[in-house]
């Protein structure tokens, strides 16, 4: 499938890879998204695309010297690491319990984080520009130190997968913990003061941004790179530790070499070139997806997850979707499902089957398969995997 543009009367057009028409609230966010003067071009909705906070997410914003902190949102760098591994599927035959029990007692999950620091974690050289961040965190880093290496609640996890070729892969998404969400607040707090003192009028307060050049600017971006970064790291530092259980359950406790590995955002933005132009594109919600790029699509607990190379894809600025998508909020689905649901509906699957994670039902995801079918021109898939164990925050 190729993107439709939505009918709405925007200064901005909207195009939209998404085969499903959006809901009255959705189509209103699009227009607020699209009436900022600043956007540049179009703005780009991928087909997993729903309500957010501000933007929708599942949108690529790209904008010409201005950004919008709550589009970015407030989980700065959440995205996604895989990596493949030589080991094939028969190998994990009666161990997947104890090494879901394994990855749970290395990784915490939740808001718990660390008891102590590894030395790679200390020894991270964010921690030498931590004292320029945003005053009102300066009080977190032993906690963000704490968090490094830890998983956070809501839909992050940890996964064992198997290819259609019986690989195995090692899979996680997270973000950038405690300490990127107070960024994120605090720099959203003053961009909607800034909004307030200058009698800018929005169509919605969360759409307040920051010009560049100005030192609100300077200062977003500076601590928006470093929680990115924060964010990366957190991810590296969990599969480091989750390689490792399944090294020693499948390989004696041998190290072994990735046969490929990727490590991607789904909530940031960066300045990049498109059209030609210089601008700060923001994500939310979306994989970058340039000719080089390998990107990450998870599918729900239970169903099929997507390992892709991107097509570079112009139009989209070069990006694609970050997932199923919810179908259903949180709420909704704890209202609709039951344990046996859970149950059933992650059958095969070694994982939690409590009311802790029934918002997390496979149901109340869109299907994935029809998300890859509305990007096939967005990204070609280099791997199909299957979830076989699933710890979720």
């Amino acid at each position: 499938m190729t993107y439709e543009p939505l009918k709405i009367s925007t200064p901005t057009p909207v195009l939209s890879w998404a085969n499903h028409d959006l809901g009255s609230e959705e189509t209103q966010m699009a227009k607020n998204m699209a009436s900022l003067p600043f956007v540049f071009k179009h703005i780009a909705l991928m087909p997993d695309v729903h309500l957010g906070k501000g933007a929708l997410v599942g949108s690529v914003i790209a904008t010409k010297d201005a950004v919008i902190p709550a589009a970015v949102g407030v989980d700065i760098g959440c995205g996604m690491a895989a990596i493949k591994t030589p080991f094939q599927a028969t190998q994990l035959e009666g161990k997947l319990k104890q090494i879901r029990l394994e990855i749970e007692e290395a990784i915490p999950v939740g808001f718990n984080e660390n008891k102590d620091a590894e030395k790679a974690v200390s020894n991270w050289q964010g921690w030498r520009d931590f004292k320029e961040l945003h005053r009102g965190v300066q009080d977190l880093e032993t906690k963000a130190i704490r968090q490094l290496g830890s998983l956070g609640g809501g839909n992050h996890f940890i996964e064992l997968c198997v290819d259609t070729e019986d690989q195995v892969w090692l899979m996680l998404h997270s973000g950038s913990r405690h300490i990127g969400n107070k960024l994120a607040q605090c720099h959203i707090s003053t961009a909607k003061e800034l909004a307030r003192l200058a009698q800018i009028s929005l169509p919605d307060r969360d759409l307040a941004y920051f010009v560049a050049g100005t030192p609100e600017f300077a200062a977003y971006w500076r601590d928006l790179q470093w929680a990115q970064n924060y964010a990366r790291f957190n991810r590296d530092v969990m599969m480091k530790r989750f390689k490792k259980i399944v090294e020693k359950h499948l390989a004696g406790g041998k190290q072994t070499k990735p046969l490929l590995s990727a490590n991607c955002h789904h909530n940031y933005a960066e300045k990049e070139t498109h059209f030609g132009e210089e601008v700060y594109v923001t994500r939310k919600g979306a994989v970058r997806a340039r000719t080089e790029d390998y990107g990450i699509i998870p599918g729900s607990m239970g169903a099929k997850s997507y390992i892709v190379k991107g097509k570079g894809s112009h139009d989209s600025y070069c990006s694609c979707s970050h997932g199923a998508g919810r179908l259903m909020s949180r709420i909704k689905a704890k209202k609709q499902f039951t344990i046996d649901d859970l149950i059933e509906q992650t059958k095969g699957v070694e994982c939690r089957k409590d009311n802790g994670v029934l918002d997390e039902i496979p149901r109340a995801y869109k299907p994935i398969d029809q998300v890859m079918e509305n990007q096939s021109d967005l990204v070609e898939v280099v791997a199909t995997l299957k979830q076989v164990l699933c710890v979720k925050g």
